[in-house]
C-alpha cells in the first residue's frame, strides 16, 4: 500500500500549494506521486464541483451528499486504486472537511456526518492530516483579488466556526494530524511537512 497524506484548513489557507510544494519533493526524490482535490479530479466530482460552488438552492444536507458522491468517485476511482499499486496519493481535503464545514460550520449532526463518510470511504482513512491552521480574516485577504464562490462568501462566524471545528477535530487524534500555523513562509512549511513524511517513509 501507498502513502495517503491529506491537506486540510480555512479558504485560502495554501492547502493546494503546499500539495505542490509536497508533490514536487516526492517525485524529486523518485517516489511515484499523485495528487487529487475534493470536490474534483473525477468526472463527476468535476461536475459537482461546478454546481456546489454556484448552485442557489443547496440546502446543508444537500451538500453533505453532494460532495460524498464526489469523493465515493474519488476514492474508488483514483485514490484506492493508487494506493494499492503503492503511490503516495495527495489529497486537497478529505473528510474532515465535510466535518469542519458540514458540521460545525452548517450544524448537520456530526454522527451523522461520519457515518456518511464511512460510506463513501468504506472506511479509508489517511495516514497523515496536515491542518494549515490560519486565522480567517487571513485567508479571506488572500482571495481578495478574485470572486469568491458560495461557500467563501459565508460570513467570518461561519469560518470561524470551520477553524474551531478542524482544531477541535485536530486535537482528538493527535498522531495522525499535524497542526501547522500557516502564516509561516512556504519554505518553512515545506520543511515541517517534509521533516514529517520522510519520517513516515522511513
Amino acid at each position: 500500500m501507498g502513502l495517503f497524506i491529506v491537506f486540510e484548513g480555512v479558504e485560502g489557507s495554501g492547502k493546494s500549494t503546499m500539495c505542490s510544494e509536497l508533490h514536487h519533493i516526492l517525485t524529486e526524490t523518485g517516489r511515484t506521486v499523485r495528487t487529487v482535490r475534493e470536490p474534483g479530479s473525477t468526472p463527476t466530482g468535476e461536475k459537482i464541483a461546478t454546481w456546489i460552488k454556484s448552485g442557489k438552492d443547496i440546502v446543508p444536507m444537500a451538500e453533505l451528499f453532494l460532495f460524498s458522491a464526489a469523493r465515493i468517485s474519488l476514492v474508488e476511482n483514483v485514490i484506492r486504486p493508487s494506493l494499492q499499486e503503492g503511490t503516495i496519493v495527495i489529497c486537497d481535503r478529505y473528510i474532515y472537511s465535510t466535518l469542519s464545514y458540514q458540521g460545525y460550520g452548517r450544524g448537520l449532526d456530526r454522527h451523522i456526518i461520519e457515518n456518511v463518510n464511512n460510506l463513501a470511504t468504506k472506511g479509508l482513512k489517511p495516514d497523515l492530516v496536515v491542518l494549515l491552521d490560519l486565522p480567517v480574516e487571513l485567508g479571506i485577504a488572500r482571495k481578495s483579488n478574485r470572486d469568491l464562490d458560495r461557500i467563501e462568501q459565508e460570513d467570518k462566524t461561519f469560518h470561524d466556526r470551520i477553524r474551531t471545528g478542524y482544531l477541535d477535530l485536530a486535537s482528538r487524534d493527535p498522531e495522525r494530524w499535524l497542526v501547522i500555523d500557516s502564516s509561516l513562509p512556504i519554505t518553512r512549511l515545506s520543511e515541517i511537512v517534509w521533516s514529517r513524511v520522510s519520517d513516515m517513509l522511513q
